[in-house]
Order: structure tokens, then sequence, then C-alpha cells
């Protein structure tokens, strides 16, 4: 095998020979040289630096829309304007007649008889109650039984009675069935009649007892622990609001509460002679 093939055969392979003449070396060495020297130098760009990433101004996330709040409806429905118009013009008696006459409501169904009020018209001092109950659906009077009875003792312990000078009269002229809580469309439908009443009374001072009976001089709902002790208006009349005679026969330690109601609406009676 010629040397020309054996050096062919071992660089294929890598393998590099051991040794070579000292010519050959000096002049493979000045061929290398030359051929270094004769190659351009590239010059190599310096990678430019990554530029970072221009900073964004972060917008914060804007607030989820805030949901109106729900109306809440009246308390008391808006009446029927020609029925109301047509009571506001009533005398006593055509008030009356209207109340054991009407049929505006469910309630006329189920009653036995309408509860129009008892006592004095002329007299100065108005209690409002609530509806009537079992009792009063068959006498057709408000406040009889237990809670009237103490209703007559509190009035007398500040010189009033029902048949001389207060008049009693209940904000629904027809007893719920069971005795439920009125809903706001009877409370509004008997409200012409209620509204009329204390016109034709013309009381100086009324004494509200009960919730319903708040609702609907006051328009509002509120407790009656939050109203009580304090004068309310109705229309230029001052309002004394107190527990019902039926809450404090359960709750008797509220007797206290309710007789100081009582000595402010005498107070404040005396003030409006």
């Amino acid at each position: 095998m010629s040397d020309a093939r054996r050096e062919l055969i071992l660089d294929e392979l890598g393998l590099l020979p051991l040794w070579t003449r000292r010519e050959l070396l000096a002049e493979r060495q000045a061929e290398t040289a030359s051929e270094t020297l004769a190659e351009p130098i590239l010059a190599i760009a310096p990678t430019p630096a990554a530029r970072p990433a221009p900073l964004v101004k972060a917008h914060p996330a804007p607030p989820p829309p805030v949901a109106a709040e729900p109306v809440q409806p009246a308390l008391v429905a808006p009446e029927n304007n020609a029925r109301a118009a047509a009571i506001a013009a009533m005398d006593w008696q055509a008030l009356q007649a209207g109340v054991a006459s009407c049929t505006a409501c469910g309630l006329c169904q189920s009653r036995n008889r309408t509860v129009f009020g008892v006592g004095n018209p002329g007299a100065d001092w108005l209690v409002v109650g609530e509806a009537p109950g079992a009792e009063e659906d068959r006498q057709g009077e408000p406040f009889v039984g237990q809670a009237g009875r103490l209703l007559d003792s509190m009035l007398e312990a500040v010189d009033r009675n029902r048949k001389e000078n207060v008049f009693i009269l209940n904000t629904l002229k027809c007893r719920p069935p069971q005795n439920r809580n009125p809903t706001p469309e009877e409370i509004a439908l008997c409200a012409p009649f209620l509204h009329r009443q204390v016109e034709l009374i013309k009381p100086k001072v009324i004494f509200a007892v009960g919730r319903f009976a708040v609702q609907s001089l006051l328009n509002r709902e509120a407790t009656i622990a939050s109203l009580r002790g304090k004068t309310h208006d109705y229309r230029g009349i001052p309002v004394i609001v107190s527990y019902h005679p039926a809450y404090l026969l359960r709750n008797m330690p509220d007797k206290s509460k309710a007789w100081q109601d009582l000595v402010l609406a005498k107070k404040t009676l005396a003030a409006a002679v």
C-alpha cells in the first residue's frame, strides 16, 4: 500500500501519523501559516444586548358594575282615585253605610260584620288599632274581649272612656280569616275610610297601637320600640305610637312602657288644647 493511500485511510479514520519527516513538517507548518495569514479576519459583531421590554403601565381592572338597589314597593298601595274621591266626600252617615256595604276586597266574603268604630265622633282623643278579631267580627265593635278590657283600663287611667270622650276604630273594617296579617292591598283599600274618619272626627291627638295602624297613618315600616316615646305627625295631628293591648297580654313587662306612652299622649293633648 502506498504511503499516500495509507495516509488517506488513516486520515479518514482519524489516526494521524505518529511521526513526520522534519523537512515535510517544516513545509507543512509554513503552508499552514501562510494560509492562516491569507484568510481574512472576520470581525464578529457583538451580539446586541436584548432590550428590555417596554414597561406597560398597568391599568386597574374596572370595578364590576354595581347593581341598582331594587325599588321597594310602597307599604300602602296607591288608592283608586275615583273611589277615594267618593269616600272623601261622604258625611258620617254615608261613611257608615259605605263601610257596611264595602266589597272592595275579598275580606267581604268571610266577614260576619263590618267594624266601623265606637265612641264619641266629636272626641279629641282617637285610638287607632289594627284589624278586627273573631269577637269583634261577631259583635261589630272594636277592642272587645280581653284585649278590649285592657284597653279600657288603660284609657280610664288617663280619664278616658270609650262611650264619652274617646273614639276607637280599626285600620281594617273586616276581619282577615284566622286573624292573619292584612295584606298591603287590603290596607290600601280600607285606607280611604280611615282617612275620612279622621277628617270628620278632627281629633287633637291620635293614639296608634300596633304596627299596621302605624303603617296606615305614617306610611312607614318600623318597630314599635323604635317609634314610641316621641311625637309623630299625621296631616298636622300629633300621633303617639304604642304597643297593641293583645301584645301587652303576652308581654306583661312592657305595660309600663305603654303607660309612659299614655302619659305622653295626655301631655300632648293638654299642649294642643
